[in-house]
Parts: C-alpha cells; sequence; structure tokens
C-alpha cells in the first residue's frame, strides 16, 4: 500500500481544502494522474499520484482541511482495492471491546482532545515550512511567535527570536474562544434566508482585506485623465497592431507602461515594510488584479518594465484566461510589487481600492466617459477618465503620492513619453 500525500505547495501555503475527489475508491491510477483538486488560499492546486496501482480508500472527506504533509488517500500497488478494508475492520472491533473492560479510560481520551485542538490552532497560523519544523524542534506554540511580516507569516528568525525571548503563556487561552466562534454553524430560522458557507479563498480574501485596513495607514488621491491620445493612437495602429502581433492593442499596457515610469520617478511606491525596515525594490512586477467566480485573484505581469506593449498584452490576456479557467500556479501570484486594478470595466466610475499587502500602491482605473472640458478658452467634449491612487502613508507621504498620479496623467495624455522613460 502507498499513502498520496499533501504535497509542498509554497512558503506561505500550509494547508488547503479539499474540492473535489476525481479519482473514487476502486478507480486505476496511473504514476502522475491526478487524483483530486484542492483548494488553498490562492489557488486550486492537483493533486497527483506517485503509484500506479488502485486507489483503495480516501483518508479524507470533500471540504475537509487538510495539511502539507497529510495522507489522503491510499492506492494499492497490487491492484486489490478491498484489501485495505479487511486489514482495517480487526483494529475497530479492538476500539470497542477497550472501553468495556476499564471504565477509567474516558478521562484518558480527553487528553488528546485537547491536544488536537492545540494542533488545529497552531495549523492556522501562516508559517513556512523551515519555521515549522524549528517550532516543532524547540517546542514553540507558533500562536504565540511575534511576527514582523505584515500579513502575519512566521518564519525561521521570529521563531528564533522567540525561542530566546520569555514564554508568554497567559495568551494562549485566548485562542481557544476564537476558534469555537469561527467553526460554529449558523443556524437560521428563516427559508427566506440560504446560509452559504464562505469558501477558503473568500475566507482569505475577507482576513488579508481587514487585516490591511487595521494595519496600513491607508490613504487615497484622486486625479482624472484625458485619453483623447491614447484613443487616437490606438485607433491610428490598432489594425496593423493586431496583425503584427496576434493581440489587440488595449489600454493596460499604456497604463502597466505609465505606472513603471512613475515608479521610476517616486520608488517609495514599489517598496514593502517589513518591521521597521523599508525593502526597496528595483525591479517592476506587475500586479493585475483580475474578477473570477471565485473571487479577485491578482496574477502578476513579471519583469514588466522589459516587455513591450505587444508582450505586455499578451501576458495579461494569458493569466486572465487562466485565471477564469481556474488554471493559475502558485507562481502566477506572487511577488508583485504594485498593483493596478479596473473597476471601469464594469462601469465604475470612482472608487477607493484597498492595497494588496505587503505593497504600498495599487492604481484604480475606472470606466471612461465623454464630458465637457475646458481646453484653452474653448469647452471640449473628451474621453475623460477618474484614477485612484490608494497608499500606505507609513512611508509614503501625499506630496510623492499626487506626484506618481501626476506623473501618470501626464504620461498618458502624451503617450509619445511612454516610448521615452525606457
Amino acid at each position: 500500500m502507498a499513502e498520496v500525500k499533501v504535497p509542498e505547495l509554497a512558503e506561505s501555503i500550509s494547508e488547503g481544502s479539499i474540492a473535489q475527489w476525481l479519482k473514487q475508491p476502486g478507480d486505476h491510477v496511473e504514476k502522475g494522474e491526478y487524483v483530486l483538486e484542492l483548494e488553498t488560499d490562492k489557488v486550486n492546486v492537483e493533486i497527483i499520484s506517485d503509484y500506479t496501482g488502485t486507489l483503495s480508500e480516501h483518508l479524507a472527506e470533500e471540504g475537509d482541511t487538510v495539511q502539507v504533509g497529510q495522507a489522503i488517500a491510499i492506492v494499492d500497488e497490487n491492484g486489490s482495492a478491498a484489501a485495505a478494508p479487511k486489514a482495517e475492520a480487526p483494529k475497530v472491533e479492538e476500539a470497542k471491546a477497550e472501553p468495556a473492560k476499564a471504565e477509567p479510560a474516558a478521562p484518558a481520551k480527553e487528553a488528546p482532545k485537547a491536544e488536537a485542538k492545540e494542533a488545529s490552532s497552531t495549523q492556522q497560523v501562516i508559517a513556512s515550512p523551515a519555521a515549522r519544523k524549528l517550532a516543532r524542534e524547540k517546542g514553540i506554540d507558533l500562536t504565540q511567535v511575534p511576527v514582523a511580516d505584515p500579513l502575519g507569516r512566521v518564519r525561521v528568525q521570529d521563531v528564533e527570536a522567540a525561542s530566546n525571548a520569555p514564554a508568554a503563556p497567559a495568551a494562549a487561552p485566548k485562542q481557544a474562544p476564537a476558534a469555537k466562534k469561527a467553526a460554529a454553524p449558523v443556524e437560521v430560522n428563516d427559508d427566506r434566508i440560504e446560509v452559504v458557507k464562505m469558501t477558503r479563498r473568500r475566507q482569505t480574501i475577507a482576513k488579508r482585506l481587514v487585516q490591511v485596513q487595521s494595519e496600513a495607514a491607508m490613504l487615497t488621491t484622486f486625479n482624472e485623465v484625458d485619453l483623447s491620445a491614447v484613443m487616437e493612437l490606438r485607433n491610428r495602429h490598432k489594425d496593423s497592431f493586431v496583425k503584427t502581433n496576434d493581440v489587440k492593442l488595449g489600454f493596460m499596457s499604456f497604463f502597466t507602461k505609465a505606472v513603471i515610469g512613475a515608479l521610476k520617478k517616486y520608488p517609495l511606491l514599489n517598496a514593502e515594510i517589513q518591521g521597521d525596515h523599508i525593502l526597496k525594490k528595483n525591479f517592476y512586477d506587475i500586479g493585475v488584479a483580475v474578477s473570477t467566480d471565485e473571487g479577485l485573484v491578482v496574477p502578476v505581469v513579471r519583469d514588466a518594465d522589459r516587455k513591450s506593449f505587444a508582450e505586455i498584452e499578451k501576458n495579461i490576456s494569458d493569466l486572465a484566461v487562466k485565471a477564469r479557467n481556474n488554471k493559475l500556479g502558485l507562481s502566477d501570484l506572487s511577488g508583485g510589487t504594485f498593483t493596478i486594478t479596473n473597476g471601469g470595466t464594469f462601469g465604475s466610475l470612482l472608487s477607493t481600492p484597498i492595497l494588496n499587502a505587503p505593497q504600498v500602491g495599487i492604481l484604480g482605473m475606472h470606466t471612461i466617459k465623454t464630458r465637457p472640458i475646458a481646453v484653452g478658452d474653448q469647452i471640449e467634449n473628451r474621453p475623460m477618465m477618474y484614477l485612484a491612487l490608494s497608499y500606505d502613508h507609513r512611508i509614503v507621504d501625499g506630496k510623492e503620492a499626487v506626484g506618481f498620479l501626476v506623473a501618470i496623467k501626464d504620461m498618458l495624455e502624451d503617450p509619445e513619453q511612454l516610448l521615452l522613460q525606457g
């Protein structure tokens, strides 16, 4: 018999929920064949079997939360699916027989339950595998480890610091009630109300958005941009662009290029806060928010400053298709330095986007509306868009934020600058 286990997923992901079993007990599986779909905080991952044989048993059900390294299925490499259940039968009989012999065994069951609750609470902490290993070796409760990461991720250095500091066991009892409240089912005695459990991804989105608003000094500044020049340029080149590059010339490549040019002038908006340090990033991995049925995801265009307009458009198009088909990998979502979100595709006229932590800046695009604008001494109808920049006031001052937004406006109203900013 061979076990199918949950593989290592990513540094910040230690567990997931079984979304769907793709193979049932009795089904034949080949080595490398998908056996289930696992829903994580970020993406859905299909788990493969490392063995060829018959899937004899599921060790967890759909909807169950499973940990990295946990066995979730049994594969009989000899192909006899019925062998596993028969072998388990004597164990059940022994377990039933023991309580009848001696009643004092009941109190002994309480300790494992308490330990299980503590383990479950610890597993809910976001920590790297190395940090979890070190915590186990040192006997440290991860829920009590102070962290410097803005997202609350426990890292090796946090565990080492905690091992050298005085323990604070008093905080432990506070974790249990919170876990009970979160797990309690919702009962509504009204048939007009439908109770739907939040998906793991929606829970993560909710938790992170609230966390950002409570930890960052978030502020939003606005401006408007006249897109006449960009639209005129697109109209002149759209046919030849599609013919040459096999992709449409959209607005996102213009905005991505403008954002990069502005980030080079105002580098703190491309930074990150770690404790009392600022990490200035000299690369430009631009996240592009995409709406899916499962919630908002932010795939990343890597090294966007080195890409042409066509490469950016292709990259964004491919990522959007993968997002909507639930095919994004963890590598597609990690490590962005700045985010662009386009609520204008849904008709939004104005909004205040929320930061995508640990980033300190996010640009919101909105719908284009033809409005009368003063141009010199004349009033003309122009295609106008409101822009919104949300930023972390802890490291970005208002002067820099406004300057950043004005730089984007200037480049879009004179798009030839985008060719010169490099």
